[in-house]
């Protein structure tokens, strides 16, 4: 079944309606049709004696279903949006959560890895392990007393 429209102008109703007078030989009084029709709901269609559509609910079932698959179109739209959004709001607070904040790294870390390794070398004789061992007890001093400072 192929979808079509058919739009009567008030001009085209006249017309019809004198040109079924003249047809006649008896001359006929007839109601004059207002020039416009006034807007009513979009399932009123004017309807005069001489045009009965036979399709007036198919019609308005048409109409009906039409404006219904564009509202559902309209919220699906709305339904994606929604969706980015809050999809981006999930990664910003996701990100927030689980950003690691900046660290300061561990103090006399260098020395503390050297004097490591040195010992694993050197397991047979930790003596040759003094001078790290030294290094690594300077650098850990040399903290306490800044944090000392900075307790005071």
């Amino acid at each position: 079944m192929d979808n079509f429209s058919i739009q009567i102008s008030s001009n085209l109703v006249n017309k019809l309606v004198e040109d079924g007078e003249k047809s006649k030989r008896k001359p006929r009084r007839t109601k004059k049709l207002p020039r416009k029709w006034p807007f009513q709901s979009p399932l009123f269609v004017p309807v005069t004696p001489h045009s009965q559509s036979p399709y007036k609910e198919l019609d308005a079932i048409k109409y009906v279903l039409q404006e219904s698959e564009r509202d559902i179109e309209r919220l699906q739209k709305q339904e994606e949006n929604m969706l980015q959004e809050v999809t981006q709001k999930a990664k910003e607070l996701h990100d927030k959560e689980f950003k690691l904040p900046f660290q300061k790294p561990m103090p006399c870390s260098n020395e503390k890895d050297v004097f490591l390794s040195y010992y694993k070398e050197h397991a047979d004789n930790p003596l040759k392990c003094a001078g790290v061992v030294k290094s690594f007890e300077n650098c850990t001093r040399r903290i306490r007393q800044q944090v000392g400072l900075a307790e005071k």
